[in-house]
């Protein structure tokens, strides 16, 4: 698996449904690649999906099993996920996901679905 190839396919978990099948289809090794934009600004294909609300995207990686991290479960609305993760790690509320996107950004590109993801952290900060 090229560096191409990597980052192409995170680049296009920004949006691009189709892209990303085709090239895991091509490459399954793919899946957990992550991608240095710069700085250390680490990023996953499931990562890019999270903070660009692509729910879409987000559950086909997850159902080729991608590594489901916080701000996947915040976007997707898993409040229980996000709650359990938070009880153990409670700085992890304040922790920046892919270009320093925050918990409560990706509990917002969700929309309605990660509403109770969203009204759950906001709680947090009050």
């Amino acid at each position: 698996m090229s560096t191409e190839m990597v980052h192409e396919f995170v680049a296009n978990a920004h949006g691009d449904l189709q892209r990303v099948q085709e090239l895991l289809a091509q490459e399954p090794a793919l899946l957990n690649a992550a991608w240095d934009w710069g700085g250390g600004d680490w990023e996953t294909a499931l990562g890019a999906a999270s903070h660009m609300g692509r729910r879409d995207i987000a559950l086909y990686l997850l159902k080729h099993d991608a590594r489901i991290d916080i701000f996947a479960a915040a976007m997707l609305g898993q409040v229980e996920i996000v709650q359990t993760l938070l009880q153990a790690f409670p700085d992890m509320a304040q922790e920046k996901g892919p270009h320093g996107i925050s918990l409560l950004d990706h509990a917002k590109a969700g929309g309605e679905e990660a509403a109770p993801v969203l009204t759950f952290l906001q709680s947090l900060l009050q």
